[in-house]
């Protein structure tokens, strides 16, 4: 079986024995790749195959993948914050194999059905647009708030995609054009003035401190890009202006209903959200270059799908 791992000569298209464990083995029908995969590749993390944005086949039906694996009995599963599970906790693709592969152990509980209308080879979208729709939601904007998203990639351009769905106006600030094209396309506008929330969906080095520079006095920052270290807080504008700050991490559920599910109903319902992201489409066996795509912003991909 192949599958993509980082090793010592980097990213690596390996020969595997077939996936074996505790959990049911399935197909693999399509992974995209994440900003986070090419941070496990630089930090050099072996051992496990990449790709927690999945789609897999069982029984004849595509299923979308929630890669969060949970102990299920813990006071935060009880309550839905499966992605705050104190218990035993993981996530596939993220030191535990994942999808970037031809098959991949999951458990039966990760499968989610596709709503109809949303195409199979996009269901690996479905990850990250729950992610934005976690975001969304953490941020319970107000009808008569001002909002921005900063970050022009897949999750900048889903949380303004989710946030027009539920009839706010949106401004974001993306670093390359073709992604500010997409959001205009999306119903977003350019940012302007002050906000009276705004949205980190970048998660670099400077993005917390421009949320910073266009948030209101008492305003609150959602930092839902990813920070693998110390967050960089401009300590001065945040205390100053006395901004909050609202952590989202993942998804959940809420009133035992999935954000995966609804990320995934989204998506269906917006079909010319996953049109305009998917850029590029490549097979497993071009998934160095198709890395290289991906990480080439500047060139015009947003979002790089990959099929066994």
């Amino acid at each position: 079986m192949r599958a993509a791992r980082v090793t010592g000569a980097g990213l690596t298209l390996c020969d595997l024995a077939e996936p074996e464990g505790d959990f049911p083995v399935y197909d693999v029908v399509a992974a995209s790749i994440c900003g986070t995969d090419f941070e496990l590749v630089a930090r050099g993390m072996e051992g496990f195959t990449l790709g927690h944005e999945m789609s897999v086949t069982a029984d004849g039906a595509v299923y979308a993948v929630e890669p969060t694996v949970r102990c299920g009995e813990c006071e935060q599963c009880k309550a839905g914050f499966t992605q705050r599970c104190t218990g035993e906790h993981g996530n596939l693709g993220i030191f535990s194999d994942g999808g970037l592969a031809e098959r991949v152990a999951v458990p039966s509980y990760a499968l989610v059905p596709l709503p109809a209308g949303l195409d199979p080879l996009d269901a690996c979208l479905v990850e990250p647009a729950a992610v934005a729709w976690h975001g969304v939601r953490r941020a319970d904007v107000g009808s008569s708030e001002r909002v921005a998203v900063v970050g022009g990639g897949s999750i900048g351009l889903l949380v303004a995609a989710w946030l027009r769905s539920l009839g706010h106006s949106v401004d974001l600030e993306a670093r390359h054009p073709h992604q500010g094209a997409i959001a205009r396309d999306l119903g977003a506008g350019s940012t302007e003035d002050l906000y009276d929330v705004v949205i980190d969906a970048a998660g670099g080095t400077s993005s917390l401190g421009r949320c910073a520079e266009l948030a209101v006095p008492g305003g609150r920052i959602i930092v839902l890009g990813v920070y693998f270290d110390s967050l960089p807080v401009p300590g001065a504008v945040m205390l100053t202006k006395e901004l909050t700050c609202v952590a989202a991490m993942a998804y959940g559920a809420h009133a035992g209903v999935r954000e995966f599910e609804e990320a995934a109903k989204l998506l269906a319902d917006h079909p010319e959200v996953p049109r305009s992201l998917v850029t590029h489409r490549f097979p497993l066996s071009e998934v160095a270059e198709a890395f290289r795509v991906a990480d080439d912003r500047a060139s015009g991909a947003v979002k790089v799908v990959i099929t066994p």
